[in-house]
């Protein structure tokens, strides 16, 4: 056992070597971590010293730049008065004002918040509800089975694992998961298609439910598709008597543009399921939010049929809290007024470089930019450019975190005119040099 004078001696790194075990990881092969000390703005301090530009919100959760003081006061209030108390049977102010505040901001037929404590568990319970929601109506349902896109991604639990089909991140796990119908994603030029492939899968009539990430496949390459074959999907499924699930969260709180993708759709979901950047970056949270009519297919005089689901940290006051904050600096004009400009100047970089000869794509929605580079071997999660790209732009003191050949920009929304620009160029370099 190490000596703690020689643990305090010893660099974080160093510490880290010893103990850690880190996410998405090949630990044999990855070099060391940096070790970060402080978080400021749009930047991340090392303890050796290098100050880095964070161009992926630190995974998708920070929206208004690390350690916001706003929040940070909220949140000490907050902990000074209740920090954590069991949410079955009791309840607190944090937990009802937030559901009210997002109840009033989500599109206007949902009625019911269910918390969790992130992406993959606020998605597990989506698809509980889903297919209980049948059983409770007819426990001889044939509604038992699950449509999702094909490249889709919903989080690393069991159920999340499943309804993303076979990807490169749950292959060791396939013959655990439950069995799924997979669509194509109606990417332009193939909405017909995706809609045919639904509409076969639809006349077997064993589906409970389709769930979805609105307008982008995140991790599945942020492939971009269309709205109006998302409606279509979304019509045909309403038709059928299918539930849907809207899996926001990455695409909340302004990533796109409108708070929620939602608002975007014609066809409105069933459930909306919410996480990353509701707290602002701070603490984990999940929202699965619901329709009425799926509330009360649980509300019964039958204690079976309530959702048995939960977790020891649901509806956390000191979460709550951080969301409430969140929520307070994203609906200031300046909030809206920085996304509108980020948007602008993603549009504008796309304008200029979408026909370059090493790009496949270069597009742009809402906030979020997005880089896919022409290679001989595919696109996979694996693909041996991803370091290249990771480490060069790293080497220059930007963070961003590319999905095999693709690269893509998701700042918070503090990030200013001229960091935003220092993103750009480094991409450039890429383009006009012999990098790669």
């Amino acid at each position: 056992m190490e000596k703690k004078g020689s643990m305090e001696t010893s660099s974080l790194v160093e510490r880290d070597r010893r103990v850690i075990w880190h996410p998405f990881t090949q630990m044999k092969l990855a070099c060391d971590p940096l070790a970060v000390v402080k978080g400021e703005g749009v930047y991340l301090f090392t303890e050796c010293g290098k100050k880095i530009l964070d161009g992926i919100s630190s995974w998708w959760v920070n929206l208004h730049g690390h350690a916001h003081p706003y929040i940070i006061e909220k949140i000490w209030g907050q902990a000074k008065i209740l920090e954590q108390v069991l949410f079955a049977g009791f309840t607190h102010e944090p937990a009802i004002t937030l559901a009210e505040r997002l109840l009033a901001l989500l599109p206007a037929s949902f009625e019911k918040i269910f918390y969790t404590d992130n992406g993959s568990t606020a998605v597990e319970a989506a698809l509980k509800m889903t297919l209980q929601y049948f059983f409770n109506k007819n426990e001889q349902t044939k509604r038992i089975k699950v449509v999702c896109f094909k490249d889709g991604y919903h989080g690393d639990t069991f159920g999340a694992m499943s309804v993303a089909g076979k990807n490169d991140f749950n292959k060791p796990f396939r013959k655990h998961l439950f069995a799924v119908e997979m669509i194509d994603a109606p990417l332009r030029g193939n909405e017909e298609n995706s809609l045919k492939q639904l509409q076969a899968i639809l006349a077997k009539e064993d589906i409970a439910c389709f769930i979805f990430e609105p307008l982008v496949l995140a991790s599945g390459g942020m492939k971009i598709y269309s709205k109006e074959g998302l409606d279509a999907l979304l019509s045909e499924c309403k038709t059928h008597g299918v539930l849907t699930i809207a899996d926001e969260c990455m695409t909340g709180f302004g990533r796109l543009g409108p708070l929620f993708a939602s608002h975007e759709m014609k066809e409105k979901p069933d459930i909306i399921c919410l996480s990353k950047g509701i707290t602002g970056g701070f603490l984990p949270l999940g929202v699965t939010a619901v329709k009425e009519s799926v509330f009360q297919a649980f509300y019964s005089d039958d204690r079976s049929q309530a959702l048995l689901h939960g977790h020891s940290y649901t509806a956390n006051p000191l979460s709550c809290t951080a969301a409430l904050a969140s929520l307070d600096l994203l609906e200031k004009e300046e909030c809206t007024n920085a996304r509108i400009r980020i948007a602008k100047k993603q549009k504008a970089f796309v304008m200029k470089w979408k026909d370059h000869p090493k790009l496949n794509r270069c597009e742009s929605i809402g906030t979020i930019l997005v880089v896919e580079y022409k290679t001989a071997e595919g696109t996979s999660y694996f693909h041996p450019l991803r370091d290249r790209l990771y480490h060069h732009f790293l080497n220059h003191n930007i963070l961003l975190r590319p999905i095999g050949n693709t690269l893509y920009v998701l700042t918070p929304y503090c990030i200013t005119d001229n960091e935003l620009e220092q993103i750009h160029q480094q991409i450039i370099f890429t383009l006009e040099k012999e990098l790669f």
